[in-house]
């Protein structure tokens, strides 16, 4: 039994009796279990420590807890406030005593928490029959059951009695301020929403109303995902919206037009930017938050591999010249480009940027952002910025050919220049710019390097299984025979959600501008003999890039396949 109990890696001067004494003299002595202070601090590992507990207690553990198909049964015999409170969660009734009343089946991590066993006595009906889980497993189940800030809900219902008409179509400004208890509900039931999102490392939250129901999504690692919400929030719709909007500075009156703002918080001692927009829908106003987490950036957070990593350090040596990073949107171009722009912040450089809009703040480099409805777009800001005595300059988008015009002008006079495209590889970029009016040669002569780029989902390495791949899969997919490592694929465990995935990674192709290059395009040569050329000279597509990361174990074919299928079946625009 001992030998499960503490992680052999792990080395904290304490044994497993030693723990499991602990936890059990506290809870005798009606003291806090301190459970929770040892799966914090890891000094076990909680999957097969907390099994072996169950075990010794004789209490049965559960390895999944599914979710429940008639949830409303479950939540009604178990309020959320006492679930929740107390770390609970009910998962199933079984069988019947001889008076034919089923057995509710409560899972917790704590066996040594009195004060939830008492009070699920107290709040429950039925009989319970107790069940062991892994601390994760009991907290995703809640959310499941109950939805985000289920108990929070549950205080401003029994608040006051809601008149569901009135509210989800009154003024907002006067529900949000009705009295001071249910705006403290509203603002804490919103900032769970918020919480929530980050701690599942979320880069959007969506806030969507429906016919019947308010939906609130996360985007994790590029992918839409429902949240569970408390029954009845609909009734709560225009509050949230309010507190929203209120949080971001914008007119809570307006309901009509699409309104922009921003809410600055801090997350774990980390600052949060959030990008807020309103749309309004014929069923209420959809709020989206884009949730920006000001981090410090640098070239080594890219993960590029060495030879890529090598050609875009001597880009960032140059004097002069531009460097396009393309992609559609989402892809990871403007963390690419700040990691640029800390890579050759220096003292003796000043750095200008130019975006649409600001979102992050670099120290020691000037922003501006773009506000076109006083007439600052990227062209006048631009012409302004380049009597600014600069000596790097990001343009956030090329949009136009007036703006294309002067970020060349600026590269031919001694500036280097930054900025973005949308295409589809890098080689795209091209031809893109010659679509906005860009002569050929100017285009030669000013760009320096087109550099592509998609993210894909990163493997969860705790759950991952390496993937049979033969030699004649590798052909029929082109990975080339001579590149080794393992293949992994997805699997799906508690860390990762069941997703199989933790996190993203870039994948990239860059084509250089040699002269040889510059000279086809300057005599306005067709793509395929520009891209013949590129190939001759290293240019490795982004496909092939991605099968090294393949065969690195961080993402899989499909991964791959996904996000460069676009490239297949001809030349970019």
């Amino acid at each position: 039994m001992t030998e499960l109990l503490i992680a052999p890696a792990r080395n904290t001067g304490c044994s497993d009796i030693d723990l499991l004494s602990e936890v059990i003299v506290a809870a005798a002595a009606g003291q806090r279990s301190p459970l929770d202070d040892i799966l914090d601090t890891e000094m076990v590992d909680e999957e097969p420590y907390m099994r072996t507990l169950a075990n010794s207690l004789g209490l049965h553990w559960l390895e999944d807890i599914p979710s429940p198909s008639e949830p409303l049964p479950l939540r009604k015999v178990c309020g959320p406030q006492v679930a929740l409170r107390h770390q609970i969660l009910p998962v199933e009734f079984e069988g019947s005593d001889k008076h034919g009343t089923r057995r509710l089946v409560i899972a917790t991590y704590d066996p040594f928490n009195l004060a939830a066993r008492q009070a699920a006595v107290q709040a429950v009906e039925v009989p319970i029959t107790w069940r062991m889980a892994s601390r994760r497993r009991v907290h995703d189940g809640l959310r499941r059951l109950y939805g985000v800030g289920a108990d929070t809900f549950e205080q401003i219902l029994e608040g006051r009695d809601l008149d569901y008409d009135n509210l989800e179509q009154g003024d907002e400004a006067s529900v949000i301020d009705e009295d001071e208890e249910e705006e403290a509900s509203v603002v804490k039931f919103v900032n769970q929403i918020i919480r929530e999102a980050l701690e599942q490392r979320a880069t959007d939250i969506h806030v969507e109303p429906l016919s019947d129901n308010l939906r609130i999504r996360y985007r994790v690692d590029g992918v839409l995902l429902d949240i569970a919400v408390p029954e009845n929030i609909k009734a709560l719709q225009s509050s949230v919206i309010a507190r929203l909007k209120i949080m971001s500075r914008l007119d809570i009156a307006e309901r009509r037009l699409p309104q922009d703002g921003r809410i600055n918080l801090s997350f774990e001692g980390s600052g949060i930017d959030v990008r807020v927009a309103t749309v309004p829908t014929v069923e209420g106003e959809s709020v989206s938050l884009r949730l920006l987490n000001q981090q410090k950036f640098n070239i080594g957070m890219l993960s590029m591999e060495p030879s890529v990593q090598e050609k875009i350090e001597r880009l960032l040596g140059l004097s002069n010249g531009i460097i396009l990073i393309t992609g559609p949107t989402g892809s990871g171009k403007s963390t690419s480009l700040y990691s640029f722009l800390s890579e050759v912040n220096a003292p003796e450089t000043r750095i200008v940027t130019i975006e649409d809009p600001v979102e992050n703040k670099l120290d020691g480099v000037m922003q501006i952002a773009v506000k076109s409805e006083i007439g600052l777009t990227f062209a006048s800001g631009l012409r302004s910025i380049l009597r600014a005595d600069p000596d790097i300059v990001m343009i956030g988008e090329i949009r136009d050919l007036e703006t294309a015009e002067i970020a060349i002008r600026a590269s031919l006079t001694g500036h280097l220049v930054f900025s973005t495209l949308h295409t589809n590889d890098a080689l795209g970029g091209i031809g893109r710019l010659t679509d906005m009016g860009v002569e050929p040669f100017l285009l030669s002569a000013a760009v320096r390097a087109f550099l592509a780029q998609r993210l894909v989902r990163r493997l969860c390495e705790k759950c991952r299984r390496p993937a049979t791949v033969s030699d004649d899969d590798k052909r029929e997919l082109e990975i080339p025979l001579e590149l080794e490592g393992t293949a992994y694929e997805a699997v799906g465990c508690d860390h990762c959600r069941n997703t199989g995935f933790s996190g993203r990674l870039a994948i990239y192709e860059i084509a250089l501008l040699t002269v040889p290059m510059q000279e086809l395009i300057a005599h306005g040569a067709p793509a395929s003999e520009v891209k013949a050329l590129a190939m001759k000279e290293g240019y490795v597509p982004m496909r092939e890039y991605g099968w090294a990361k393949v065969m690195q174990g961080q993402t899989t074919i499909e991964e791959v396949i996904s996000v460069t299928s676009s490239d297949l079946g001809g030349e970019s625009d």
